[in-house]
């Protein structure tokens, strides 16, 4: 099973008003387990950085110029993901910006029916905590601390660790437990406990053995 973790770095919340992707960050899952193959590239969005998304990416006007516009990256991007499955946390915003551009060039937007959002499963797993992906992180003792600003790879990275957590860490129908956790099925500790059960014969059964007994010849026992 292949999936595709997938982040997006932009100048701002809605590419109905101009806002395009500068970053585009994917990691390769094959049953739940990285390949080490990736794909990332920064994109000249053709506009202005807003200061706001600066603060959150640190990527300049300056920087992103002296790299291709998304029609240059659309077909390798497109490649990587191929039919994939695509793992995104708050897949609305990124499939939102990523078919804006898509569509701009005349390609087919992605479908939302091929993400998995792991902010709506951090928000079923644990209704009312924080799902966003740094708590996540600190729920899971993943280590965030080189993520003082975002990167789409770096959050991809990141993204697949709490996705494997979600669906049940690395260990998905087995969990072993040293410190009085609950165990996962086929271990001891996940076993209900029964009170022993007595299997002593009744009065009926001791009085019908007596009477097959009494029937019996010359048994050896009175030999």
């Amino acid at each position: 099973m292949r999936e595709v973790v997938l982040d997006t770095e932009t100048t701002g919340l809605d590419p109905g008003t101009g806002h395009r992707i500068v970053e585009i960050g994917c990691l390769e899952l094959v049953n739940h387990v990285a390949t080490g193959q990736s794909f990332q590239r920064y994109v000249n969005p053709e506009r202005d950085i807003p200061p706001d998304a600066f603060a959150v990416h640190g990527l300049t006007e300056e920087f992103l110029r002296r790299h291709p516009v998304f029609a240059e990256v659309a077909a390798d991007f497109l490649d990587f993901i191929a039919d994939s499955s695509l793992v995104i946390h708050n897949a609305e915003f990124d499939l939102g910006f990523l078919n804006a551009e898509l569509e701009r060039l005349g390609f087919a937007g992605l479908a939302a029916s091929r993400a998995v959002d792991t902010a709506t499963l951090a928000r079923r797993k644990y209704p009312g905590a924080p799902a966003n992906l740094d708590a996540l992180c600190r729920r899971f003792a993943i280590d965030s601390s080189g993520r003082a600003l975002h990167g789409a790879l770096r959050d991809a990275e990141l993204l697949a660790q709490v996705y494997l957590e979600l669906v049940g860490g690395r260990q998905a129908d087995l969990r072993l437990s040293g410190d009085g956790e609950a165990a996962g099925p086929g271990t001891e500790a996940a076993r209900p406990l029964r009170a022993a059960r007595s299997h002593a014969a009744s009065p009926a059964e001791l009085a019908a053995h007596e009477k097959f007994l009494a029937r019996l010849k010359d048994p050896i026992w009175n030999g």
